[in-house]
């Protein structure tokens, strides 16, 4: 049973690996918020740039408009009417996201976050530890093993770079199950 708070904030967080619905499931909960006639707000840090500079794009092409941020004191100073408000690609932004979201969540916002808590070494990435403590609730989901069909729950990276952050799809990674993964990238 799910208990919803009346009369006060709260966060939900979606998070998984690369290709598992994160994105789909943030578009459905913000368009349900819509047609329920809540104000909502949605918002996308500027480097995500894959589909559209603007909007958020599912890898299945659904999208819904946002606002491409630089950074999470953005989201402050564009929010001030919503009820609801939609942030996706939450790791790529800095450690101050978390203290965005709470305190938004505090001013009696329902926060809806999307992103991934793996990097393509299978490490915490980004703010997305300390949004899950923060998140009153928490969805995971998992894609399937692009080697074997397995439920999985990393992102490979195929290509050679090193950075945490390299913005990428199908190009650049794989959904992984943990004996599909690997630490190194393949050859």
């Amino acid at each position: 049973m799910t208990i919803t708070p009346v009369d006060a904030g709260w966060i939900e967080l979606i998070c998984g690996p690369m290709f598992s619905g994160k994105t789909e499931e943030l578009i459905r909960r913000l368009i349900r918020a819509k047609i329920a006639k809540q104000k909502v707000e949605i918002f996308k840090p500027s480097i995500d740039n894959r589909y559209s500079e603007e909007d958020i794009v599912s890898h299945n092409k659904r999208v819904i408009k946002s606002l491409a941020v630089k950074s999470p004191d953005d989201i402050l100073k564009h929010q001030s009417e919503a009820d609801v408000i939609g942030i996706d690609e939450a790791q790529f932004f800095d450690d101050s996201i978390v203290d965005v979201v709470r305190k938004l969540a505090n001013d009696g916002k329902r926060i809806i976050v999307a992103g991934l808590e793996k990097d393509y070494r299978g490490r915490p990435f980004g703010p997305m530890p300390e949004l899950l403590i923060e998140a009153e609730y928490i969805t995971k989901v998992l894609s399937i093993c692009m080697k074997c069909g397995n439920p999985a729950n990393y992102s490979q990276r195929l290509s050679g770079d090193t950075g945490q952050v390299v913005v990428g799809e199908a190009d650049k990674y794989e959904a992984r199950c943990r004996n599909c993964f690997n630490y190194e990238k393949e050859e």
